[in-house]
């Protein structure tokens, strides 16, 4: 389909698998692919399956070079535009994640509705380090964790092994490495033993029931991120120390 996303259409599933290795990073053009990735999926497969090509991570984050300037806004417009569509999908969605799991890769893989990762993955959303936050995981840390827990993630930035990730809520299972495939397709056939369209209906209630906003949650906090952060010094000074490779001197505004 694309230099950076492989879509596949299989008997008994959609896969679409990041394909820029070695970190798969989110930069603007994965992101367009990836939201066209998600819209081709419809509802005539009872699954969407989202994983990387390798080993060394799931996915290291968002592009920095594509936070600065006028090309955050296309950037967050991509992104939020892929996860929205994904949100919107009635069809189970799981994220296969091997590796660094990071910033927008971990905010990816938990927008899916489950989780399936090898025991060597970490978790985590380093932005404070760069001196912003991650829009779309301060809206699911505090729903999917405690809210103490998801605050110290977010306000760390420090990652969690797998073990830890799935005690708090944020993964369904872990398997050994050399295991994973094996283990998430026998994990996959609880699923797939079920009727697809009662699958998707079952999904469908379970969210009528939770009465979940996403959608418009997100919206303001990108009104937030654009309007308030990234008008900050700070935020600036994060990412362009990070590009070249220095420590920021943070002024605190």
């Amino acid at each position: 389909m694309s230099r950076k996303i492989r879509f596949e259409k299989e008997e008994d599933r959609y896969r679409i698998i990041l394909a820029d290795p070695p970190l798969h990073i989110l930069d603007t053009a994965l992101l367009l692919e990836l939201r066209e990735a998600v819209e081709r999926v419809e509802p005539d497969r009872p699954l969407l399956l989202i994983e990387a090509e390798g080993e060394r991570a799931f996915s290291a984050g968002a592009s920095v070079q594509d936070h600065l300037g006028e090309r955050v806004g296309p950037m967050l417009d991509a992104f939020h535009g892929a996860l929205r569509a994904l949100h919107r999908l009635d069809l189970v969605s799981v994220a296969k994640v091997r590796g660094l799991c990071l910033g927008g890769g971990c905010e990816l893989a938990m927008a899916c509705d489950f989780v399936l990762a090898s025991d060597g993955a970490r978790f985590g959303q380093p932005e404070i380090a760069l001196g912003v936050f991650p829009p779309v995981a301060v809206w699911q840390l505090g729903r999917l964790t405690s809210p103490r827990k998801g605050l110290e993630m977010i306000l760390t930035g420090d990652p969690i092994p797998a073990e830890e990730a799935a005690r708090l809520g944020m993964v369904n299972a872990v398997f050994a490495e050399e295991e994973l495939d094996e283990k998430s397709e026998q994990w996959l056939s609880r699923l797939l033993r079920h009727s697809s369209s009662s699958l998707r209906l079952a999904k469908k209630a379970f969210r009528l029931a939770s009465a979940g906003d996403f959608e418009e949650r997100l919206a303001e906090v990108e009104r937030f991120y654009l309007e308030e952060l990234m008008r900050t010094d700070d935020a600036t000074e994060g990412l362009v120390a990070f590009l070249e490779k220095r420590s920021p001197e943070w002024k605190g505004k």
